[in-house]
């Protein structure tokens, strides 16, 4: 009996447990289905009470001869806090003249402030999206954008889905609630003349962008007013702190204009473009004609049936010889392969040429992304410290870097004039008049080589910034679309940088002004040079000097300094000046004279051409980082400059030299790699490209950007493949065919020229 006893207490105590921990379980589920439809319960008077205040505030506006009733319907501790800070909230506190804003404005302006005061998720949401001043004003923060996106989501529900098994205290209006009537998204621009910001004077840094989530009701005009009404009657309190002063300039609404399709650019890119696709098209059609070639009159061939007539008659037309020809310019495949080819660097070749083109050309775009991202930063005191420190020197000297391609084509303009024993026996025998004929025709050739991709880039700056000074959020300063609409002839003619740079279209183009007329100027030497040698080569001497005693004249004359500002200022007199860049152009054609006509050949041994070749580099790099002081006089900065471009010049003559004669160093090999052969023949629309696509898509952006070096670093990375790409495409549809039709009439003038009897050695 005691046994039983002893057995059957274990299992009591098993049941007694069990008992307890069921009972302890509930309690604590009850306990939490209790606090959940406490907080379920809390949630639902909450939507309730924003619901309530929404109907209340869509039951209509108040008279508009009760307009001191409808802002003291509601009151708020936070009342004078937000119309002191918050732009939008002031815009809706200012008094409204009844000629200057309609009733419908006024009465959702007034719904607007209702909501804020009383808190319902639409209104808190346009509050939020609103710009207010950020930190960072005296560094040059003058980006006080809000958020586009959050003033999207005013007007429809953010798109996201929210588990309903966590508890949230959010409250859920903020994703579904909408505002009672259409809100747009609008952006303010204000002068400022604060003492309380650094001013760099690099164009409109003094410029306060403000976003604004406003009533689609609200005019432009209408919004305007009522920010002057603000500013000025003394409400912005930020503008008592920092001695702000604004004045409203203009506002933007966003929208893309309608007269943007019926700009000439427009219509001249589309027509570009069309042509370029059928001529494309057509040498397609001519090369699949010439692969599979019909067996009989009847036979189209491959031809489609259901395009048969339409092939059939550009058949026909194509059986024109010259036209054929013509086409066959714009066969892609045949221009994607010279693109992309790869070969080896023959005898008379000077390879290391193609290395220098392709460096310098990554290297300036690679400023220019720096460059252009000043006019979207957000601390451009601290952006244009980081330029001046000696680590990053060589990105903000990068723009000597002009010089190497000046020097090259001095060089390569003179070597190759020079070695055509050909042209300098028809220069030789011509008349005057054959002379200018054949000088007009070299000219051409260079237009036709040049020109065409570089009107439909003049052409998309055009239509780009139309574009982005209609939809961008930043002001912009260079409207390089009013520029080109009223200067297009300059870039036309190649002379734009002999006007001010401050109305150049693309401004970027100077250097390519420069090197056009510096053809002029170099053929007309050598021509002159044929039947003259002593004077031209007294008048280059006189040339050499003058640019020299010019620089310093107008360097002194003007206080020229190495600071960004006086540098930005002085870029008429000193940056885009041919009389001042023509110094590296001399020296390339120089070096180029003393090869081909001197025979100039340097003994020197392993040991001391390997220094020479080090010592070249070093200068090459010293010059670059020369400008690591910028403090200096205006003697002393000039000199700097003149010598330092004088020097620079040299050290790529002598790189140069050195590659035509078959020396070099191991540095020297790697710009002579094959490789550079295909990003060489992209350079020039690379150059051409990258500040456009740069301005775009830093313009397109909806937030402000922050100088920081690791961030710049990939962005750069980033706008290298875009332009490389870009560069691909716009050298395949508008460069490349003109340089082949450029080679096809030459090849027709050499035979027609030979195929003479008795006549002039001359030149097509």
């Amino acid at each position: 009996m005691e046994i039983r006893r002893r057995t059957s207490k274990p299992w009591l105590a098993l049941m007694l447990w069990l008992w307890l921990w069921l009972c302890v379980g509930t309690a604590k589920g009850d306990n939490s289905n209790q606090s959940s439809t406490q907080s379920t319960h809390w949630q639902q008077q909450q939507q309730q009470r924003y619901q309530s205040q929404l109907n209340e505030s869509l039951r209509g506006d108040l008279p508009e001869e009760q307009p001191q009733q409808a802002t003291s319907i509601v009151s708020s501790p936070h009342e004078m806090h937000l119309t002191r800070t918050s732009v939008i909230f002031g815009l809706t506190k200012v008094p409204a003249n009844d000629s200057q804003v309609s009733a419908q404005c006024q009465g959702q302006l007034r719904q607007v402030q209702r909501g804020i005061l009383t808190k319902q998720p639409w209104a808190m949401k346009v509050l939020d999206a609103s710009g207010t001043k950020p930190s960072g004003f005296v560094y040059g923060q003058n980006y006080w954008l809000g958020s586009r996106e959050a003033c999207r989501g005013v007007q429809r529900p953010v798109g996201i889905t929210l588990s309903q098994n966590f508890e949230r205290v959010m409250h859920y209006g903020i994703i579904t609630q909408q505002a009672p009537f259409d809100m747009d998204y609008r952006v303010i621009y204000l002068s400022h003349s604060s003492p309380w910001q650094v001013e760099i004077k690099l164009m409109s840094e003094q410029i306060i962008h403000i976003g604004l989530c406003l009533p689609r009701a609200c005019s432009s005009a209408e919004v305007k007013h009522l920010a002057q009404e603000y500013v000025t009657g003394g409400l912005f309190t930020e503008s008592e702190i920092f001695d702000i002063r604004p004045q409203v300039v203009y506002m933007k609404d966003l929208q893309l204009k309608e007269v943007f399709f019926e700009r000439p650019s427009f219509r001249l890119l589309v027509a570009c473009v069309l042509a370029t696709g059928a001529l494309m098209l057509c040498a397609q059609q001519l090369t699949a004609a010439i692969k599979a070639a019909p067996t009989t009159a009847d036979d189209p061939g491959l031809l489609a049936p259901a395009e048969s007539e339409l092939w059939r008659a550009l058949h026909s037309l194509l059986q024109w010889r010259r036209l054929q020809k013509f086409v066959e310019c714009f066969d892609v495949p045949t221009n994607w392969g010279k693109i992309f080819a790869v070969r080896e660097n023959s005898p008379t070749e000077i390879p290391l040429m193609n290395g220098l083109r392709s460096v310098c050309a990554i290297w300036i775009m690679v400023f220019h992304v720096v460059w252009f991202m000043y006019f979207t930063v957000h601390n451009k005191t601290v952006l244009i410290s980081y330029a001046e420190q000696a680590f990053f020197q060589y990105v903000s000297s990068a723009p000597l870097l002009v010089d190497v391609f000046f020097t090259i084509s001095g060089f390569l303009q003179t070597f190759n004039f020079l070695r055509n024993s050909r042209q300098l026996e028809a220069v030789r025998q011509n008349s005057l008049r054959q002379n200018l004929q054949l000088f007009g025709k070299l000219l051409f050739h260079r237009y036709l080589r040049l020109g065409p991709l570089y009107l439909v880039v003049m052409a998309t700056v055009d239509m780009v910034y139309a574009y982005i000074g209609d939809v961008s959020v930043y002001h912009i300063n260079e409207r390089f679309d009013e520029m080109c609409s009223r200067h297009w002839w300059r870039n036309l003619l190649f002379i734009q940088n002999l006007f001010d740079h401050r109305d150049m279209c693309a401004n970027w183009s100077w250097s390519l002004a420069c090197e056009m007329q510096f053809f002029v100027l170099a053929n007309a030497l050598l021509f002159l040079y044929v039947k003259h040698p002593k004077l031209t080569k007294a008048l280059v001497a006189s040339a050499l000097v003058s640019t020299i005693v010019w620089s310093y004249g107008i360097g002194v004359s003007i206080k020229f300094q190495l600071s960004f500002d006086a540098a930005f200022a002085t870029g008429t007199e000193i940056y885009t000046s041919p009389f001042v860049r023509v110094l590296p152009y001399i020296l390339g054609g120089i070096t180029a004279w003393c090869l081909k006509e001197r025979r100039v050949q340097l003994e020197l041994s392993e040991s001391r051409e390997r220094l020479y070749w080090h010592f070249a580099l070093l200068v090459f790099f010293g010059c670059i980082y020369s400008t690591v002081r910028r403090d200096l006089g205006p003697l002393m900065a000039i000199t700097l400059f003149v010598m330092g471009r004088l020097f620079f010049s040299l050290s790529v003559c002598w790189m140069i030299a050195g590659s035509a004669g078959g020396r070099g160093v191991w540095w020297s090999r790697l710009l002579e790699a094959k490789g550079f052969q295909h990003v060489s023949r992209l350079s020039y629309a690379i150059y051409l490209l990258n500040p456009l696509v740069i301005a775009l898509f830093y313009s397109l952006t909806s937030s402000s950007t922050h100088a920081d070096p690791f961030m710049l670093c990939v962005v750069t990375c980033g706008f290298a493949v875009i332009c490389y790409l870009a560069s691909i495409l716009f050298s395949l549809a508008f460069e490349l065919p003109y340089s082949n039709l450029s080679s096809l009439l030459l090849r027709r003038g050499k035979a027609n020229s030979s195929s003479g009897n008795g006549s002039k050695p001359k030149i097509a």
